[in-house]
């Protein structure tokens, strides 16, 4: 039965997917210079660490969907959820040492408690 919970899981879940796929795909593949135009931390950081941060955005926005959608390794999901989650917990961190706070912290706080929601009602799929 599929119930209002699950509804807004999935409406959770696939904004996260847009989000952070898009942002990764950005990360992971544009030119730094062009980046720096939209957001200016990538020009001020290690080109390797932007493509991780690329990366890792990609690989969690797949690894929130992909295993529920298939039904395969369906235990990845919650754990994709944990990994997005410590992702906006550490861009906090970032984003307030650099005092850009004012910014992006209204944003890391929404894909934050998205992620959390989403770790919190695939829980059972890590048998908690």
């Amino acid at each position: 039965m599929f119930t209002t919970l699950d509804f807004w899981v999935w409406v959770a879940t696939a904004l996260l997917v847009l989000a952070y796929g898009m942002a990764g795909v950005l990360k992971t593949f544009r030119p730094i210079p062009d980046l720096a135009k939209m957001m200016v931390w990538p020009g001020d950081v290690p080109v390797p660490l932007v493509r991780f941060v690329g990366l890792s955005e990609m690989a969690g926005a797949l690894g929130i969907i992909l295993p529920v959608l298939t039904g395969i390794l369906v235990w990845l999901t919650p754990l994709a959820a944990v990994g997005l989650s410590l992702i906006q917990i550490l861009a906090i961190g970032f984003h307030a040492r650099r005092g850009e706070t004012a910014k992006s912290l209204p944003m890391n706080l929404v894909l934050l408690a998205l992620s959390l929601f989403v770790l919190w009602a695939r829980r059972g799929l890590l048998g908690l």
